[in-house]
């Protein structure tokens, strides 16, 4: 079982290399907006119980998942890295998968503020995740985040095995998917 996580900031490509990877792997995706845009209208005036059925949604499905026969997953995450939970969360999510004795592969994607910013428009994005359709307020989502947290790793701070780092700003999705898919032999 093998496990890539995807993880950058807002709009930097997660989900689109996701979907590319998963075509010339085989390996199944799990973009984080499958179990956001779930609970969002339904509990968008509470918070909290939004991200605790998010949480719960995303744990039973590793869970499942880990215990599968399948070949693997992609899973993409906006990690907030200066966040001691996010950390924790990530830590379990590998250890639900390494308990089964899977293969953890971290990919963290950095591109240039107003490339991201534009991504944040487009089609493919706008079709597969129902809460960015409101763009404006997915801008102003945008802007909060990036001044809030740090969603890019500092030098040497991933001290991970099997990690690539990759400025995607002028490189496709698809040659980004080739280059992970390259590195971890996958």
């Amino acid at each position: 079982m093998k496990l890539v996580i995807i993880f950058g900031p807002h709009a930097v490509g997660k989900m689109t290399v996701g979907q590319e990877l998963a075509k010339i792997t085989g390996l199944g995706l799990f973009h984080n907006h499958m179990t956001i845009d779930i609970v969002s209208e339904l509990f968008k005036n509470m918070p909290q119980e939004r991200s605790r059925l998010t949480n719960l949604f995303r744990k039973e499905i590793f869970k499942a998942y880990s215990d599968s026969e399948e070949y693997g997953m992609v899973f993409t995450y906006m990690w907030a890295l200066d966040c001691k939970e996010d950390w924790d969360y990530v830590g379990m999510v590998e250890e639900m998968f390494k308990e089964k004795g899977g293969t953890i592969y971290y990919v963290e994607l950095e591109a240039d503020y107003d490339v991201r910013i534009e991504r944040n428009k487009t089609e493919n994005r706008l079709l597969n995740k129902p809460t960015k359709r409101d763009v404006i307020r997915s801008e102003e989502l945008f802007r909060m985040l990036e001044e809030k947290y740090r969603l890019n790793s500092l030098e040497d701070e991933i001290k991970k095995n099997n990690y690539i780092k990759i400025n995607n700003t002028n490189i496709s999705p698809g040659v980004v998917a080739h280059m992970i898919r390259d590195e971890f032999r996958l």
